[in-house]
């Protein structure tokens, strides 16, 4: 059986099909075979390339990175690229990272305690060295089966957080908690410094006795001046931004493994820190003690 003429037919019928749909959308038949035969440029390649590379590193920053993250990441890799083209493709992608809320204060000041501010926000970090400043703050978590608080203890030359606790109430114990497993993880020399706002845990008897029988030096934040403790309450705004918004919690035993997941897995080793230059905490600490063996060598 000839087919020839068969074959005729269909060309002439997709012809047609073609000089008709261009002349309903008023185009040439020849911009459209330039669009239908188009090539990729090398910068469309480069660019499908790149965009591979950084909705894989959206994905392991578990979807919380933003282009400025994924930028430092790149930049880590050695991948030099501009900000507004990762921006751009990112967009492209529908990547987005996520948005910080309010927060909420949870701790109540107490009003008779006369202490100075000794940090007076040096911040750093490069102001201080390793494990000679501590921050110190307590957040709530909502669960279905109640309140979980958490307490943490934050090296301000890293910003790692080197000890924290968990409890279904908040007395001194949880500070106190947060405190020793910090002292145990690092053995803070005399004379380091613990910096928290004015509550009452941070105040009673039970936590200065502690941090005088440990040679520790209390500061506290001016009354009424939130910012004066900012880097513990940024940490507290990304672990409700990055984790705990994110998903249900039934109960204090989902909250506790979330929260122990995102601190000692994802916080310390993994996400990148802006203020560190886009190191994670433990990457920066491995940076400075590699700083001081080269020096001291």
């Amino acid at each position: 059986m000839n087919v020839f003429p068969f074959i005729e037919a269909e060309k002439a019928e997709r012809h047609d099909t073609v000089k008709r749909s261009c002349e309903l959308l008023e185009v040439s038949r020849s911009a459209f075979y330039a669009w239908h035969q188009h090539v990729p440029s090398a910068r469309e390649v480069a660019d499908g390339e790149l965009g591979e590379r950084i909705r894989a590193i959206h994905e392991a920053s578990r979807g919380t990175y933003g282009w400025p993250r994924v930028h430092g990441a790149l930049r880590n890799e050695g991948i030099h690229v501009g900000r507004e083209r990762v921006a751009r493709i990112m967009r492209d992608l529908g990547l987005v990272g996520v948005c910080r809320r309010r927060w909420v204060k949870t701790t109540f000041s107490d009003p008779d305690v006369v202490a100075v501010d000794l940090l007076k926000r040096s911040f750093g970090p490069g102001t201080v060295e390793l494990d000679r400043v501590y921050v110190g703050d307590i957040t709530y978590i909502r669960t279905w089966e109640g309140w979980l608080y958490l307490a943490t203890v934050i090296d301000l030359a890293s910003r790692r957080v080197v000890g924290w606790a968990m409890a279904d109430h908040m007395r001194a114990e949880l500070v106190c908690d947060a405190l020793r497993m910090a002292i145990e993880n690092r053995q803070p020399a005399p004379g380091a410094m613990f910096h928290s706002d004015r509550g009452t845990q941070y105040t009673s008897r039970a936590f200065t006795d502690l941090l005088t029988n440990h040679e520790m030096i209390q500061s506290l934040s001016r009354p009424r001046q939130c910012w004066d403790n900012a880097v513990a309450e940024s940490f507290f705004a990304s672990l409700k931004l990055e984790c705990i918004y994110r998903q249900a919690l039934p109960t204090r035993a989902h909250a506790r493994r979330a929260v122990f997941d995102y601190i000692e897995v994802f916080y310390n080793r993994q996400r990148l820190h802006s203020t560190l230059g886009y190191l994670t905490p433990a990457a920066y600490e491995n940076k400075i003690r590699n700083h001081q063996t080269a020096h001291a060598a």
